[in-house]
């Protein structure tokens, strides 16, 4: 009798968990993942489990501050990928799309796949796919067809990353999706890069918005499509950092209540004792109004009397 696909997947994914290729592979270790951690059968037929109306309200609401944020970058995101059938959606930290963008026509479709706001896409309910393994992993993954751990899923190719919130933490992925057999794995791997890019541009955004008065800067050296940001506060500390900049700077813990000086994270210059913060306040308030004293001396309230003596002084000493 011959064997039905879902047999032959099966059967293939149960081959590679009983190998050594877990040790090897991230696809065969999300494999051993799915039937061991979760016990899920790779012949599981049932369709991906919802949430309902009530339970995906309130995933919204508690998503409703990125989703405000992270709607322009969904959207250009799906004008670059829509028109080749695929979908865009941000899921929530659980693996629940709660956001999506898609072109009416195939939306049939995906509804019927499960790629809907609503379904549990976490690697405990679906195994291995793009969304619940991102979350697994805590990186950008691409699942391609046949890599996913249940049969039922192999038409699909998805392409996730991780979103992270202003301090760092995972708050949601971001996923495109195709039901197209003929998206290869070599367009699969550029719409992966477009993700990613999205992934960091909607991470930057919202890190700009929860740090609205700090100054925003770049890590030094560190690619700008990485995200690696910093906000300095007017005392020149760092209160807040990307995922991006904690990694590369080897950052943890909260930096709002525990700030950090600028100029020792940035390996600049900053003043070491209070006359050299008396100098540089001198000298950017002179910056500040063109070389200005009169002008200068008002912005600090002291007279332009005190101004000069106050120059004079710091200049005898140094």
């Amino acid at each position: 009798m011959a064997r039905t696909f879902a047999q032959t997947h099966a059967s293939a994914v149960e081959a590679a968990i009983r190998s050594d290729a877990a040790a090897r592979s991230p696809v065969v270790a999300s494999w051993s993942r799915s039937a061991h951690l979760h016990g899920l059968d790779p012949e599981h037929r049932r369709p991906p489990e919802r949430l309902t109306e009530a339970e995906l309200a309130q995933a919204r609401e508690r998503m409703e501050p990125l989703l405000k944020v992270a709607g322009p970058s969904l959207d250009k995101l799906f004008q670059t990928v829509g028109g080749v059938g695929c979908s865009v959606m941000l899921a929530d930290s659980d693996g629940v799309p709660v956001e999506r963008r898609g072109a009416s026509v195939d939306d049939r479709q995906f509804h019927d796949w499960g790629l809907w706001t609503g379904a549990i896409w976490s690697e405990a309910t679906e195994g291995t796919n793009g969304i619940g393994t991102a979350l697994a992993e805590r990186r950008a993954v691409t699942i391609h067809r046949d890599q996913h751990y249940l049969s039922r899923n192999t038409a699909l190719s998805c392409m996730s990353a991780p979103v992270h919130d202003a301090t760092g933490q995972i708050a949601g992925v971001l996923d495109v999706s195709s039901c197209r057999d003929d998206l290869t794995e070599g367009f699969a791997a550029i719409i992966s890069h477009l993700v990613v890019e999205a992934a960091r541009k909607i991470e930057a955004d919202v890190f700009r918005h929860a740090f609205p008065r700090a100054r925003i800067v770049l890590v030094p050296g560190s690619d700008r499509a990485a995200a690696a940001l910093l906000a300095v506060d007017g005392d020149d500390l760092v209160v807040g950092a990307t995922r991006s900049a904690r990694q590369l700077l080897n950052l943890t813990g909260d930096l709002l209540a525990a700030p950090r000086p600028a100029s020792d994270m940035l390996g600049m210059a900053g003043p070491d004792t209070l006359e050299d913060a008396e100098r540089a306040v001198l000298q950017r308030a002179l910056a500040r109004h063109g070389g200005n004293v009169s002008a200068a001396a008002r912005s600090l309230g002291i007279s332009r009397a005190t101004f000069h003596r106050k120059i004079g002084s710091l200049a005898q000493r140094s």
